[in-house]
């Protein structure tokens, strides 16, 4: 009965703890340099080379409104899948996974309506984790702005 949709992938920025479903993540690695792409949205800090799969490092500090710094040795990169591509996140670190039961998780609207990029919130033993929903982390014009970027430099 339990399938990948009823489990998250927990990691942290700045201490506080952010999920994705485990059904979007591909892998989770190592920091590795990030290479400029040049004319990329100012979301993308670059791209990596992901087993010979070019795959763009989205700034979720940025989005998260966070304070931005430089990538550390022990930073972890979650490989995941939007509807569109395969994407980067740099993170402090992974927290493993853990499993839901559907009546944990809050809808966004529930708390505050029009939460941008916020699939739902789960409330764990020891506080509330914020699930993303990585096909709303690019607006379409920085999809269309990725695409060119990413198609000159190739």
């Amino acid at each position: 009965m339990s399938n990948e949709s009823n489990y998250i992938v927990l990691f942290t920025l700045e201490e506080e703890r952010y999920a994705l479903h485990l059904s979007a993540v591909e892998r989770v690695v190592r920091a590795v340099e990030i290479t400029l792409l040049p004319k990329a949205p100012e979301i993308v800090l670059g791209v990596v080379n992901v087993h010979g799969r070019i795959a763009p490092v989205l700034n979720i500090r940025k989005r998260f409104r966070l304070p931005e710094r430089e990538l550390k040795l022990s930073d972890q990169i979650v490989i995941a899948r939007t509807s569109m591509r395969t994407v980067a996140l740099v993170v402090d670190a992974v927290g493993g996974v853990t499993e839901l039961s559907g009546k944990e998780i809050v809808l966004p609207e529930e708390i505050v309506p029009q939460m941008q990029y916020v699939e739902g919130v789960v409330k764990l033993e020891d506080g509330l984790v914020l699930i993303h929903d990585l096909d709303q982390f690019l607006s379409l014009n920085e999809e269309i702005t990725l695409d060119v970027a990413m198609n000159a430099d190739g």
